[in-house]
């Protein structure tokens, strides 16, 4: 019995998994992040003898912050500590308030006016491509030191995140609600808070609490600007060469954000 002859060729085939252009590609994109990285090591002027030295450094810095200072913490520490929760709280507040009316108006099926979806993604970009600290400098300037600034820079940061996420949560909403409200001749408002609401509801409250999760975090270094909170008595220490109130700075804080984390998760346990 015969076996058919195998067509010319099939034996030399071998399966791969990229074909020769996208091998190319990869290889490109490969050598492109080496370079990038060759180029910023040799622009920030690494110092040889700054990193074999960073150890002995750090052991210094460390035995001088010990002990810590626990006995400052009542009227050198707790006032800024609740300040910094305040401007993270409030300014979580504002920014939910300003950022909502923007995500709604950057969702094509609630807004189908394109000049206004880019208006407004617009908004939510600029928010979000402008760090804390220039915020908060930015309103230092405007208002002079204190909580307000950094209230202020937390709710301008907070827009463009809480924005962008709620309103792709509002493009992303199933259209049957939807459907079935405007068919039966509702007006606007009753479809956004009878068919949107519902399904959007979860993701507000997860991105709310997300969002002061991050602020409280972020707050407590506005004060370095001179913006209020914990930082302005962190900076103060530093100044001063105060390192065992730095230390209790340092605790404290850390504290502050273990503590909010458990709150936030406990929270998001219970509401979503």
């Amino acid at each position: 019995m015969t076996t058919a002859a195998a067509p010319l060729g099939t034996m030399d085939r071998a399966w791969r998994r990229f074909t020769p252009a996208q091998r190319f590609a990869r290889f490109t994109v490969y050598l492109i992040i080496v370079a990038a990285i060759v180029a910023a090591a040799r622009t920030i002027e690494i110092i040889p003898e700054f990193i074999s030295d960073a150890p002995e450094q750090i052991g210094d810095l460390l035995t001088r912050m010990w002990p810590i200072d626990w006995a400052d913490y009542p009227h050198g520490v707790h006032d800024t500590l609740v300040e910094t929760i305040h401007i993270a709280s409030l300014g979580t507040l504002l920014a939910l308030f300003l950022a909502l009316p923007v995500g709604v108006l950057a969702a094509h099926n609630l807004v189908p006016l394109r000049p206004v979806n880019l208006l407004a993604k617009l908004i939510l970009v600029s928010s979000r491509s402008v760090n804390s600290l220039v915020w908060a400098l930015l309103f230092v300037g405007i208002f002079g030191p204190g909580a307000l600034a950094g209230t202020l820079a937390i709710a301008f940061r907070s827009i463009g995140f809480v924005g962008k996420l709620f309103g792709e949560a509002l493009e992303e909403a199933q259209p049957g609600p939807v459907e079935a409200l405007e068919s039966t001749g509702a007006p606007w408002r009753s479809v956004l808070t009878f068919g949107y609401w519902p399904q959007v509801k979860p993701a507000f409250w997860s991105i709310a609490l997300f969002r002061f999760d991050i602020n409280v975090r972020e707050s407590a270094v506005l004060g370095l600007v001179g913006a209020g909170g914990i930082g302005m008595a962190l900076d103060a220490a530093l100044n001063l060469f105060q390192w065992g109130r730095v230390a209790l700075i340092l605790v404290a804080i850390l504290v502050v954000v273990i503590i909010t984390e458990i709150v936030v998760t406990q929270i998001r346990k219970r509401t979503i």
